[in-house]
């Protein structure tokens, strides 16, 4: 079995060269195995969460929108920031089934951790399956900026596995997602998932 391990490298010098609304840069000058140091830039993230929503008919919630530095709108699953240091990621993922496509799920399961760019950033994503969805109860939460032009649709898994391996689909916790999912669905089966409150050493939370 492989596994990743946690290490840290010494750290001689250390500057935030940026700080912006959501996330920052910071510089650390980091000493190397031979004794020298090398300089690492990288972003500071939050952490995150995302929601592969599947309903009962086999299909998963998606939504369309624009990504300014890509220059794309991709399709995605519901996905946002863990708004507060140390919230619990279970809530703040079933905050954005409910803000972005105004959906609950009943079951809900950790479904893969991620970092998605560890070379130039520490932000972690926890992709969660979530089952037995339906509408939320209320009104819509009112969304804005690039997420009041989002399309909302439901598309078959297996039609999410072949764009992502046709290079058609690009976003990590899409494409990740929908290839974890099949694995699962094709190996132990969902039920063998980890809770929706396992815990995660990347970003730990409080129960």
């Amino acid at each position: 079995m492989i596994q990743d391990t946690p290490q840290e490298w010494q750290v001689t010098a250390t500057s935030t060269p940026f700080t912006g609304n959501k996330t920052g840069v910071r510089t650390d000058e980091v000493v190397m195995p031979d004794g020298g140091t090398a300089v690492r830039d990288y972003q500071v993230h939050p952490g995150s969460v995302a929601v592969l929503a599947l309903d009962d008919e086999g299909r998963v919630l998606v939504l369309k929108q624009y990504r300014h530095p890509v220059r794309h709108k991709l399709w995605e699953i519901p996905a946002g920031l863990l708004d507060i240091p140390g919230e619990n990621p279970l809530h703040a993922a079933q905050r954005e089934l409910y803000e972005e496509a105004h959906v609950k799920a009943e079951d809900w399961r950790v479904l893969i951790d991620l970092y998605t760019s560890p070379g130039g950033s520490d932000e972690a994503v926890r992709v969660f399956l979530a089952r037995g969805v339906s509408a939320a109860e209320g009104e819509r939460f009112e969304v804005s900026e690039e997420e009041a032009d989002m399309e909302h649709s439901r598309v078959p898994l297996a039609e999410l596995v072949r764009g992502a391996l046709a290079g058609e689909l690009h976003n990590t916790c899409l494409v990740a997602g929908a290839l974890a999912l099949q694995s699962a669905l094709a190996g132990d089966g969902l039920d063998a998932l980890r809770p929706a409150e396992a815990p995660w050493p990347a970003r730990p939370f409080t129960a």
